[in-house]
């Protein structure tokens, strides 16, 4: 399971011309699922998301959590985190998780944030969607749970 996290000031994703999950400060997660992946892997990077200390504090220091600064996090299932790009100039998916697999493990993964008390918002699986944001920092995280 990859979870790409970027700390922002504001993020929103768009399905067919109306937004379907707005946030204001917080994280927006890109997640990507493979196959092999567990609930106890989405759950061990739910928490590592929570427990992050990458807000500012009032020094300056990266010092304070998510819970502690009232952020939101907007969640958004991506498929493409899996792409293998060794070969030929178009991706290859194979790596990704079916929609079968990888749907319920995405939901779950959301579930486990809103039990650590986040609101989270989120798009549609496998919707076209369209993400905005405003990147803060910017300060952008790769966290994979093969090296959690």
């Amino acid at each position: 399971m990859k979870v790409v996290l970027q700390r922002v000031k504001h993020a929103s994703v768009t399905i067919e011309g109306v937004v379907h999950g707005k946030i204001n400060q917080g994280y927006l997660l890109l997640v990507g699922i493979t196959d092999g992946d567990t609930e106890a892997e989405a759950k061990k990077i739910a928490d590592k998301v929570v427990d992050l200390r990458i807000f500012e504090d009032e020094n300056g220091k990266m010092n304070l959590g998510i819970e502690q600064v009232q952020g939101d996090i907007l969640s958004i299932s991506q498929f493409t985190l899996y792409a293998d790009c060794k070969k030929g100039r178009r991706p290859s998916f194979t790596k990704a998780a079916r929609p079968e697999i990888s749907n319920p493990l995405y939901e779950r993964f959301n579930d486990f944030l809103r039990d650590r008390g986040m609101h989270v918002e989120t798009g549609i699986f496998g919707a076209d969607m369209k993400v905005e944001l405003l990147n803060d920092g910017p300060v952008t995280i790769v966290l994979d749970s093969a090296e959690l």
